[in-house]
């Protein structure tokens, strides 16, 4: 297999929902998938000394992240059949409720794709340095890495 152009992964801002839609639409034309399998990983409001989180500020050193995402990329493809596979995760303010984390594959046979999503959803929570500021109610936070 030649090896893949590394793709964008990085969105400023929540990932909408209009965006994930879009990204499934776009695969209708595409006769050979069978399956697909999603993850969204979403901002939830975790109560942290009795105050709750309001949202998450991501921020990441861009070159040493977007490495790792497409080592990442590579390793699912060496590994699973795959017919296609999109990473996106978020930059700067995402608010509770919000999608920061969108991962999209397709195979033809579900088990792969399912298999294929929970694999790069895994080594993306261990791996990519990727901080997350959880900011409170009351506009206090601390970092925490890999926060999806």
């Amino acid at each position: 297999m030649t090896e893949k152009k590394p793709k964008k992964v990085f969105i400023d801002g929540p990932i909408s929902p209009d965006f994930v839609a879009k990204s499934i639409a776009s695969h209708s034309t595409k006769k050979d998938i069978g399956a697909h399998s999603i993850f969204l990983g979403q901002v939830r409001n975790d109560m942290i000394d009795g105050k709750s989180v309001a949202a998450i500020e991501y921020t990441t050193y861009p070159e040493m992240a977007d490495l790792k995402f497409h080592e990442i990329r590579e390793a699912a493809f060496e590994a699973y059949p795959l017919t296609c596979l999109h990473i996106y995760h978020s930059l700067g303010t995402v608010l509770a409720g919000e999608i920061s984390l969108f991962v999209f594959t397709s195979a033809i046979h579900r088990a792969e794709a399912i298999k294929a999503c929970e694999y790069i959803v895994e080594r993306i929570k261990h791996e990519v340095p990727v901080w997350g500021k959880e900011i409170l109610e009351d506009g206090s936070g601390s970092w925490k890495v890999n926060t999806v």
